[in-house]
C-alpha cells in the first residue's frame, strides 16, 4: 500500500473518532498530535493548552488541574460545531484517574467516539535531556513550567495520576505504545504503520 493509501486507510477507520495521545513531558505529544492533524484533515485538541488559554494558573507549577475545572473548561470543546464530522487528535486530554470515563463519554456522545490512545514512551532520563537541548534552542516559547525543579512534580503527578488512565486504556484493548525515543519522523512513521495495522 502506498503512503496516500495508507492515510486514507486509517482515515476511512477513524472516521469522525478521536485518537488519544500520552506521554511524559517533552515526549512530543503535541508534535506528534499536530503532525497525525494534518495527514488526517483532523482538528487537534490539547487539554494543556485550552487550561492554559483559559487562564489555568496550576500547571505553572507542575500540577494537573482539578478535575472539576478540567470538566468544565476540557470536555465541552469536544462538542464543539466546527468539529461536527471530523476526526480529533488529542494531546492528553483526561490525565487524571478517574478522568478516562468523562473523556470516553464525552468522545462518544460528540460523535467522535475514541478509536485509540497512543503513549509515546521515552524515559526520566531522555527527558531530562530534552529539557536541557530546548533550553538551549529557547524551545517551548518560555512556558513557566519547564525547569528542572518543575519537571520533577509534573514527573510525580504523571506516574501518580496519569499511568493509571494509560492502564485503564490498556485493558479498555485501545493502547497503542511507540518508541519516542527515535527521530521526529521515524516516531511519525512508526505511528502511521500501528494506526494501520488497526485499520486493517
Amino acid at each position: 500500500m502506498d503512503s496516500q493509501g495508507t492515510v486514507n486507510s486509517i482515515r476511512n477507520w477513524l472516521g469522525s473518532g478521536s485518537i488519544n495521545i500520552f506521554g511524559l513531558p517533552y515526549s512530543g505529544k503535541d508534535t506528534v498530535g499536530s503532525a497525525l492533524a494534518n495527514l488526517l484533515g483532523a482538528e487537534f485538541l490539547s487539554s494543556g493548552h485550552l487550561l492554559r488559554r483559559a487562564g489555568e494558573k496550576i500547571q505553572e507549577a507542575g500540577h494537573l488541574s482539578p478535575t472539576n475545572v478540567f470538566c468544565d473548561v476540557v470536555l465541552p470543546a469536544f462538542y464543539n460545531s466546527d468539529f461536527n464530522g471530523k476526526p480529533l487528535i488529542l494531546s492528553s486530554v483526561g490525565r487524571w484517574s478517574g478522568e478516562e470515563q468523562q473523556v470516553v463519554e464525552a468522545a462518544t456522545n460528540s460523535g467522535h467516539p475514541i478509536k485509540a490512545v497512543l503513549f509515546i514512551k521515552i524515559s526520566e532520563a531522555e527527558m531530562l535531556n530534552r529539557l536541557e537541548a530546548a533550553y538551549e534552542i529557547g524551545d517551548r516559547s518560555g512556558r513557566k513550567d519547564d525547569s528542572t525543579e518543575i519537571l520533577k512534580t509534573r514527573l510525580s503527578e504523571f506516574n501518580e495520576k496519569t499511568l493509571p488512565v494509560i492502564e485503564i486504556y490498556r485493558n479498555l484493548g485501545l493502547l497503542v505504545e511507540i518508541d519516542g525515543e527515535q527521530s521526529r519522523d521515524v516516531v511519525l512513521t512508526e505511528v502511521i504503520e500501528k494506526l494501520t495495522d488497526l485499520a486493517i
